[in-house]
């Protein structure tokens, strides 16, 4: 406190050696003194005022690093268009450039596949299960270049594929996955995060569909890995592993596939309703699947 009194010290000092009379330096004194002891006071009193009002800045400090952005996956997202297959823009999340060998099982429900698209295609022989309005499932939903949506609540998350109008429930709760549970179309999902990814395992899936566009099998022993990770604001990276012993002799890796951030898309109504899927099939699809030579 020297520091902070010696200016006033030094000015009681001065207004005693003056020359005015005894009632103005008693005065002046008493004025000092009193600024001395308001001072004294305020100074006590400043730590507590800073203590009180750093509280709330902490927390809303805590708050933000509680909640990055990389563990914020919500919004409807669009894959690159980048892909491998001509005439099949950005479907390659599942990418087959990578499929491992196929075992004996895996190349006969191959060679049985006749798709809608690729090398494989035949205008009029198509058999994917799609034309039955069988529901895709992962991985093969992830593959289409059609957005998808992702909410996240406490304990899960939801993913909604414009494509059949899809929904998907993802368990983020802490629960393990089950030991057996029944094969179905979208298999039982439960995820966490491993630092700034969120990996989401998936078992109990049917075999009645395919692991992507191609033909390529999915049996009901196929254990399903993704891994998403939010680059920036705009940008999600999302890698698909397969493992399925039953079709494949190794796992399955795919490189990572970016995704970008529609802000301004709401996911469409687009249901498998078979009376327009024989309409398309007549109209567009058989027609455009016709090459010009066979039309003379």
């Amino acid at each position: 406190m020297k520091l902070r009194t010696s200016l006033p010290a030094q000015r009681i000092l001065a207004d005693r050696s003056d020359t005015r009379g005894d009632s103005s330096q008693k005065f002046l004194t008493v004025r000092l003194a009193c600024s001395l002891i308001i001072l004294r006071v305020a100074l006590a009193l400043m730590p507590n005022s800073f203590a009180q009002t750093s509280k709330p800045s902490e927390t809303a400090k805590t708050q933000d690093v509680a909640l990055p952005l990389s563990h914020d996956l919500s919004g409807v997202w669009m894959q690159y268009p980048q892909g491998d297959v001509p005439g099949t823009p950005g479907m390659n999340t599942v990418n087959q450039r990578f499929r491992p060998p196929l075992t004996p099982w895996g190349q006969a429900r191959l060679d049985a596949a006749r798709p809608l698209v690729g090398p494989k295609a035949v205008a009029g022989e198509e058999n994917s299960p799609t034309l039955r309005c069988d529901p895709d499932g992962p991985p093969k939903v992830l593959n289409h270049p059609n957005p998808f949506e992702i909410v996240q609540i406490p304990g899960r998350m939801f993913m909604f594929f414009e494509e059949q109008h899809i929904w998907r429930t993802i368990w983020a709760d802490g629960r393990a996955l089950p030991k057996d549970p029944e094969p179905s179309y979208l298999g039982y999902a439960v995820g966490k995060w491993e630092g700034d990814t969120f990996v989401v395992e998936t078992i109990g899936l049917n075999d009645k569909v395919w692991a992507d566009a191609y033909g390529n099998p999915r049996s009901e022993q196929t254990r399903l890995t993704e891994r998403y990770r939010r680059l920036n604001h705009d940008t999600l990276e999302l890698q698909v592993t397969i493992d399925d012993p039953k079709s494949y002799t190794k796992v399955w890796v795919s490189p990572p596939k970016l995704h970008k951030l529609e802000a301004g898309w709401e996911i469409a109504e687009w249901f498998c309703a078979v009376e327009e899927d024989k309409v398309y099939d007549e109209v567009v699809r058989k027609p455009a699947g016709v090459s010009p030579a066979s039309n003379k």
